[in-house]
């Protein structure tokens, strides 16, 4: 099943998201969060790799960030996987929480990381209004 790796300046932000998601889909996902260390602003690299790897299987990841240094530090995780792992990790242009909920629901059902991230960056249209 998809993994979900969120990746935020602050960790209540991906712990909150992540809440979200188990309260709404359940444990069946798994999702791992990244951001801020030491009650700080910031993202880790080494924590945003671990992320994806505890999550990781041959159905991939996609992985969510809010802006600036969480974009280039997922950027950099990834250049450090494997190669294996480098073709099945994807870095989703959605917006962080409605993004990573779609996802979420979408790799409940069982459906292919192409269809789960077409989902989640669909979500950027999502009307509020």
């Amino acid at each position: 099943m998809v993994g979900i790796v969120i990746v935020s300046h602050n960790k209540k932000v991906s712990e909150g998201i992540k809440e979200i998601i188990e309260q709404m889909v359940g444990k069946s996902i798994r999702v791992a969060c990244v951001g801020g260390e030491k009650g700080r602003l910031g993202v880790s690299v080494e924590e945003i790799v671990k992320a994806v790897e505890e999550v990781f299987d041959e159905d991939g990841v996609i992985v969510f960030v809010d802006f600036g240094s969480t974009v280039i530090g997922a950027k950099t995780a990834l250049s450090l996987l494997s190669e294996d792992q480098k073709s099945r990790v994807f870095i989703a242009n959605a917006p962080i929480l409605e993004g990573a909920f779609v996802a979420a629901v979408e790799a409940s059902l069982g459906k292919r990381i192409e269809e789960v991230l077409k989902a989640a960056e669909e979500a950027r249209n999502m009307e509020k209004s």
